[in-house]
């Protein structure tokens, strides 16, 4: 049996892969943290209004996948886009070395072997500026105000950059997972033209930088749609499309770009983690996502962007029903995965 590292492996070579099962969600990914998680933490559910080390203000409801800007008038950080210098100041990335050391020592517990060493960065560039500005500010700014908008995002590149050479020269992982979303449900945010003018070079450069820098996989969160975008993914170096929604067509998807790419996701928290969720119908909706897209360029995953649920159980439920169809489809029985496998590790 393949380890779950190797299986993931085998699993993102496409039509050319030899996956002996389905991965398993995160089973194969460690997600880890830089000192700038500490500097500027996640929220945990139920905080609200925590202003981060962007002096964007975050609130984490009850009951929801993740936390979010506050946008009300005297919380918006860029009050004026032709003046945005004025307001935005990238937070230090001069960190010790007992503080890289402290994350330094997460990535060596972890058995390479068994697991990829994922290191964890978000929000990104796109996300960062409707943070900053606001999300209706932002898409009018990016249309409106071209000149600014380049200039922003090229400040924002730059920060990522050298969080990207702090995070290569001391931790040295093997994986990137970075979170961006690009669109709703249904559509992305921007047209594929105004994506390519604004983002694509950006994300090329980051991207880039990672693989060129020991980083063998980049694994990108956008639960969403964006299957306009795959082509550009592809572009940008990106491995896997994390938090793909059914919206994608997905079947279509992988049969276009499956040796290209890989797709992870298909498992919507809105259809199976709700108020009334039971272990018979999240079984037959992953039933259902497995037996229509395969085991190979397809990792069946809740579309959140980590580990976990709203509602719990829900998380382990899904893994239950991986493992039993893995037992089932493949005999391959691995008790081990139907725990809630990958933490994120502080």
């Amino acid at each position: 049996m393949l380890t779950a590292k190797q299986n993931m492996i085998e699993c993102m070579k496409g039509s050319k892969g030899h996956p002996d099962r389905f991965v398993n969600q995160y089973e194969a990914m460690q997600l880890l943290f830089h000192p700038f998680m500490f500097a500027s933490p996640l929220l945990q559910e139920g905080m609200e209004n925590v202003v981060n080390a962007w002096g964007v203000t975050n609130t984490f409801p009850k009951g929801v996948p993740g936390a979010f800007p506050v946008h009300t008038p005297d919380k918006i950080v860029v009050k004026d886009i032709e003046h945005w210098k004025d307001y935005v100041k990238a937070p230090s990335l001069k960190f010790s070395q007992e503080q890289w050391d402290q994350c330094k020592a997460a990535y060596d517990a972890v058995d390479g072997e068994k697991s990829f060493k994922a290191a964890f960065v978000a929000p990104g560039l796109f996300e960062q500026t409707h943070h900053l500005c606001e999300l209706v500010n932002a898409l009018t700014y990016y249309i409106e105000y071209e000149d600014e908008m380049h200039d922003l995002i090229k400040y924002l590149t730059e920060w990522e950059l050298e969080l990207a050479d702090g995070i290569c020269s001391n931790l040295h992982p093997d994986m990137l997972f970075h979170h961006d979303d690009w669109g709703g449900h249904d559509s992305t945010f921007m047209s594929v033209p105004m994506f390519e003018e604004f983002l694509l070079e950006p994300y090329k450069e980051i991207y880039g930088y990672y693989k060129s820098h020991g980083v063998d996989y980049i694994v990108h969160h956008s639960d969403s749609y964006a299957a306009t975008l795959v082509p550009d993914m592809i572009e940008m170096g990106i491995d896997v499309f994390q938090g793909c929604m059914e919206t994608n067509n997905i079947d279509q998807l992988i049969a276009k770009y499956g040796d290209q790419i890989s797709f992870m996701g298909g498992i919507e928290n809105g259809i199976c983690d709700k108020a009334d969720w039971t272990e018979e119908s999240v079984d037959e909706y992953v039933r259902q996502v497995c037996k229509k897209y395969g085991h190979k360029s397809f990792i069946p995953c809740i579309a959140q962007g980590g580990p976990g649920s709203v509602y719990k159980g829900v998380y382990t439920s899904i893994a239950k029903t991986i493992d039993t169809i893995n037992e089932e489809q493949f005999g391959i029985k691995d008790p081990e995965s139907a725990r809630l496998p990958m933490q994120i590790m502080f």
